[in-house]
């Protein structure tokens, strides 16, 4: 790499799809540090450039006339109902997006009216809240909203038609399109590259020219010489190769660098040369060290074999990898992250999910904060305690970063705060809530945590007095036996009276559960299931997401299956993605099949409804009556 000929000037990028009502934090907190160093850094969000171009008056003109020009036997039903309502959204689509970015409130009243937005398949869900019998008559929403709640209402109806919108988008344009998960299949756990070399070697589709253009446009604004991208997820890979496409078309000086949790889990054995025909270095784990290495590197101040966990291609054309032993820049001494440069009144506050706790991803322009790096715990078995972001725990004083937080609180006048730890510690929580306290900071904040004994309800009321308003953490498998197995440390009934105390303190709280785990039977499955109804109907938690378990090459199923009872399959040959691996359960369990049982019950189990029902009615098959005692949470908080 020759030196580059002037000063050094860093853009970092976030590629869609990642969220769209809050920045993900990755380029805030490179460009803070960079800017710490003295380094020229600046920052921008092509994630939400690109949905607020998409879903604009001249985007919905690009996208009706490729919906026209489809033949009329490739149209879905969204389709020809867009065509059929196209005036009205071109009508709507400005006022709409004003109002879900926090502007125009006033609108409400026209929205929930029903009759100013115009309403597609989305909007078929409603039918199903509708019961004559109820108070409010026939009012779908009443139960969620009452008879006020106008802005939320607002919200979730428009949240709809833009979720409308979008499938207009993927069955028209793009079959891949999502606001999250967009092209995830091209990414996620592939060992090869070539789904996603051909994607990049396809014509350009409407979404690409819209990516295309943004990126060009970012490029003049700032006349970078190093791009950085972050790639948190799987679905945000395939706009991060089509920007870094973009950029070396454009200029091929410009040095590309990609990174980012989606590197550091699945490409940690990266062997794919064509990847370096898109980015020029790939960097592992924390960002910071491994970034300055090799800023010192492009001005000619150390050599490449001085690159502290980098990927790049030699002239040879092979794959190789650098790591010169340097320590990382300690967790105290990273810096404050900075948002400026993001247009934070321009993210979308969108309300899908109408349960008050789940919510919050998606609704709310929060400032994204790390209580401490990595994890405090590091032993449960299906998490990937072998690499950094779990493995290398630091913490920095509560008053660093009471003075981080007051310091983002002045740049962006947003108190709202995310804390996006693996687990945040209890032990700094305490002091993190009494420096708040002492201070008299006020802020709301929200984060997870394991559910351990330390928090007690007297610490549970400190949190909330700080501004905590909610919590998530892990229950898991909610099955004494599985939870032993997977090492985490808590029991069900503990997780039932930690649970219980953070909500007498006006928390809410999210369990995060899972189901397919190795040696799990259909017998564990309706256990758990009844267990998690219990935690409803008690009030511990209000909300929940079942997900799927999966072995993982840096876990300790991974890494020592035997223990666990399964055997597992040999990994695919390629050079690109490897982080998931497949694995056979002796059990023989169709955990697919219940997994579809387990989150229908979830879903209703958060809006109130079933909770007092069998489980066993949730499954399309025949299933063991569970062996918990319907009185079992119940007993636990008795016995606190």
């Amino acid at each position: 790499m020759i030196p580059l000929s002037q000063p050094v000037r860093v853009l970092s990028l976030i590629p869609p799809m990642t969220q769209l009502n809050t920045p993900y934090p990755a380029t805030a907190y490179l460009t803070g540090f960079l800017r710490s160093r003295g380094v020229h850094a600046a920052q921008a969000d092509l994630a939400l450039a690109l949905v607020l171009a998409l879903f604009s008056p001249a985007g919905l003109g690009e996208l009706q006339q490729q919906a026209e020009a489809l033949p009329r036997r490739r149209r879905s039903g969204q389709v020809d109902a867009f065509l059929a309502q196209f005036e009205r959204y071109l009508a709507t689509i400005v006022p709409v997006m004003r109002f879900l970015q926090g502007g125009d409130a006033t609108l409400a009243h026209r929205i929930c009216s029903r009759q100013f937005l115009p309403e597609g398949a989305r909007f078929d869900s409603l039918a199903a809240y509708v019961d004559p019998d109820e108070p409010y008559g026939g009012d779908p929403l009443a139960w969620a909203f009452g008879a006020l709640g106008l802005q939320d209402r607002a919200r979730h109806l428009a949240t709809l038609y833009l979720n409308d919108l979008a499938d207009v988008v993927r069955d028209a344009v793009d079959p891949r399109f999502e606001f999250v998960r967009y092209a995830e299949s091209l990414a996620q756990s592939q060992p090869t590259f070539e789904p996603l070399a051909q994607a990049l070697a396809a014509p350009a589709n409407l979404v690409d020219h819209m990516l295309q253009a943004l990126t060009l446009a970012t490029l003049a604004e700032h006349t970078p010489n190093v791009v950085l991208l972050s790639v948190p997820f799987p679905g945000a890979v395939y706009g991060a190769f089509r920007i870094a496409q973009t950029i070396k078309v454009h200029d091929p000086s410009i040095v590309t660098v990609l990174g980012g949790g989606f590197v550091n889990t699945e490409l940690r054995e990266l062997a794919e040369p064509r990847v370096f025909d898109y980015f020029d270095f790939v960097t592992l784990d924390a960002g910071e060290r491994p970034l300055l290495a090799l800023l010192d590197h492009l001005t000619g101040q150390r050599s490449a074999q001085r690159l502290v966990r980098t990927f790049s291609r030699n002239d040879a054309g092979e794959v190789r990898y650098i790591q010169f032993p340097e320590p990382d820049v300690p967790f105290a001494e990273v810096g404050t992250p900075t948002w400026d440069g993001l247009p934070l009144e321009r993210y979308l506050s969108l309300l899908d999910m109408l349960n008050p706790m789940h919510r919050l991803w998606s609704d709310g322009r929060w400032n994204k904060l790390t209580v401490a790096h990595g994890c405090y715990w590091k032993k449960c078995s299906f998490c990937d305690v072998s690499l950094d972001y779990i493995s290398r725990y630091e913490t920095a004083s509560a008053t660093e970063l009471v003075d981080r937080i007051e310091r983002i609180v002045a740049e962006t006048g947003q108190t709202g705060f995310h804390f996006v730890d693996e687990a945040a510690p209890p032990k700094m929580l305490r002091a993190l809530a009494e420096e708040l306290l002492r201070r008299g900071v006020m802020i709301s904040w929200w984060g997870n945590v394991r559910f351990e004994k330390s928090f007690t309800p007297a610490l549970c009321q400190l949190l909330a007095q700080s501004g905590c308003i909610a919590i998530s953490g892990g229950l898991e498998v909610a099955s004494d036996r599985l939870l032993k197995l997977m090492k985490k440390g808590v029991s069900v009934d503990q997780v039932a009276r930690v649970t219980h105390a953070f909500t007498e303190a006006g928390i809410l709280v999210h369990a995060y559960l899972m189901y397919g785990f190795p040696t799990q039977t259909v017998q564990d499955t309706v256990d758990a299931l009844e267990y998690v109804r219990q935690l409803f109907e008690a009030g511990c938690i209000q909300s929940g997401f079942f997900h799927r378990f999966a072995c993982t090459v840096h876990s300790p199923v991974g890494q020592h299956p035997e223990e666990y009872g399964v055997t597992l399959l040999p990994l695919p040959q390629g050079g690109f993605a490897r982080n998931d691996i497949g694995f056979v359960d002796p059990s023989g369990v169709d955990h697919g099949a219940l997994g579809t049982a387990l989150n229908k019950a979830l879903y209703n189990y958060m809006h109130g409804i079933g909770l007092e029902e069998d489980v066993r009615g949730w499954f399309d098959m025949r299933v063991p009556r569970p062996r918990v005692s319907r009185h079992f949470i119940a007993q636990a908080l008795s016995d606190r």
